[in-house]
């Protein structure tokens, strides 16, 4: 053997040696203690707890007014009505995370809208599933299904979790039945993605298509680390850059679901941003992240705690602050009545508060009584239940009646209205004020989504 093929052999050996070492997180060997790695005696105890999800949804289509008006059906003849409703059909993946009360974690978008859902086991039963509760800004979802027999993957700890950890992603991609793909943990942390409200996300290599979504990421132990949600890719196929729900964030999620039927978020009160390298030397700070406290909502659990604009957060219950993302990440999953440390700078000297977290106050408006060309339209305040509370500032559309004079305008729920006739507006009492000052069209600043429009009410 010559010495560049021995040095590379040797080198081989000393990685499997690695990994299969006394207490390191390495690939398990295999039952009859070969050489060669194998992740079949973990996969085997976890397989079990992973299942496919399908449902089935009821459409109603929107019938084309020209096949019932009498001149056009006289003149091509006696046209038959087309069907009025249709039938979609979707499947992804879930995990059984309590196999005594038969609770499944999936993605909301699994199951959203369904009229159906059923779920199928390794083992080949199928079961129809009641949803728990569903919470639309984490993209979490419960469901509930009366079963025997269940195995419940156990849930790991993503805070340990570090880059380059080795990770299996289990599901039902493409509806081809249950398929396992490994890789590692590319990053952690990643927000800004426009994916879900609140986000948080491992990034992993580990192969994730569609019908992936809601399955488990785990780690070499058999723990779930994550429940696989999103992928980024010229096609909506696997380019090795997929993204997975954070399992102590589900976990939070999960708790208030199956409590609530909902999860009930509190208020922390503060408007805030990224704290940069410009503006932590602006403002005499040595420290390069963290939420900068842009405003405090007066009477707001921040306010009563002494919080003050210009202040810096940097801490969370002894947790490092990255980003204003990650704060509101924090914030928003915590429960109603629950005391909060932080860690601040005020004029770059740390301080420490304790804030109570309190139920968010929503001022509603019905806006067709301040304008008849508003008329359909539900009106409020965002609040810390809204991922957006904190970075943007404007009026939510709560609900738009549909063919009402706002929808017909192209109002839409979801809609933040940011100005009215070039004036901002941050509350629904200013938007209120400037409506009112109008006696022309309303020219609406409108941010929907990643994108903004305008749209003029005359």
């Amino acid at each position: 053997m010559n010495h560049r093929l021995y040095s590379v052999v040797l080198a081989f050996a000393l990685v499997l040696g690695a990994w299969a070492g006394p207490g390191m997180a390495g690939v398990p060997m295999s039952p009859n203690d070969g050489v060669m790695p194998t992740l079949a005696p973990m996969l085997k105890h976890v397989v079990p707890g992973v299942v496919n999800v399908s449902t089935r949804t009821h459409i109603r289509t929107e019938e084309n007014p020209l096949l019932q008006d009498p001149f056009f059906r006289q003149f091509f003849g006696n046209i038959p009505n087309m069907p009025r409703e249709r039938e979609a059909h979707s499947l992804g993946s879930g995990v059984i995370v309590d196999a005594r009360r038969g609770y499944i974690l999936t993605n909301n978008h699994v199951i959203e809208k369904a009229d159906e859902i059923s779920v199928t086991l390794r083992d080949g039963r199928t079961f129809k599933a009641k949803v728990v509760g569903t919470d639309p800004a984490s993209d979490i979802a419960v469901l509930h299904i009366r079963a025997d027999n269940l195995t419940a993957v156990p849930l790991g700890d993503s805070s340990k979790l570090r880059v380059g950890d080795f990770a299996v992603a289990i599901g039902n991609p493409f509806g081809l039945g249950q398929t396992v793909t490994s890789g590692i943990v590319s990053a952690l942390g990643r927000t800004g993605l426009g994916i879900e409200g609140y986000e948080d996300f491992i990034q992993t290599d580990a192969s994730i298509n569609p019908g992936n979504s809601g399955g488990a990421l785990v780690n070499l132990h058999g723990e779930l680390i994550g429940i696989n949600t999103a992928i980024v890719g010229p096609s909506g196929g696997n380019v090795g850059i997929g993204f997975a729900i954070p399992v102590n964030m589900a976990r939070q999620v999960m708790d208030q679901l199956i409590k609530y039927g909902e999860v009930r978020r509190g208020q922390l009160g503060v408007y805030i941003q990224d704290l940069t390298p410009q503006l932590a030397k602006a403002l005499g700070v040595h420290e390069e992240q963290g939420a900068l406290v842009t405003q405090v909502a007066p009477d707001s659990p921040a306010a009563k705690a002494g919080l003050k604009t210009g202040d810096v957060i940097i801490k969370v219950d002894g947790g490092t602050v990255h980003s204003a993302a990650e704060l509101r990440n924090t914030v928003g999953l915590m429960r109603i009545g629950q005391t909060v440390t932080l860690d601040i700078l005020r004029d770059g000297k740390p301080q420490r508060v304790e804030a109570r977290i309190e139920k968010a106050k929503q001022t509603k408006l019905d806006a067709g009584e301040i304008n008849k060309r508003l008329k359909g339209a539900e009106l409020g305040d965002i609040t810390p239940d809204n991922p957006q509370y904190g970075s943007l500032h404007g009026v939510l559309v709560i609900k738009v009646e549909r063919d009402s004079p706002a929808w017909e305008a192209g109002l839409r729920k979801g809609d933040v209205i940011r100005s009215v006739n070039r004036q901002p507006v941050r509350s629904v009492a200013e938007l209120d004020a400037a409506v009112r000052k109008s006696s022309d069209g309303l020219l609406l600043n409108i941010q929907r989504g990643n994108g903004a429009l305008f749209l003029l009410l005359q």
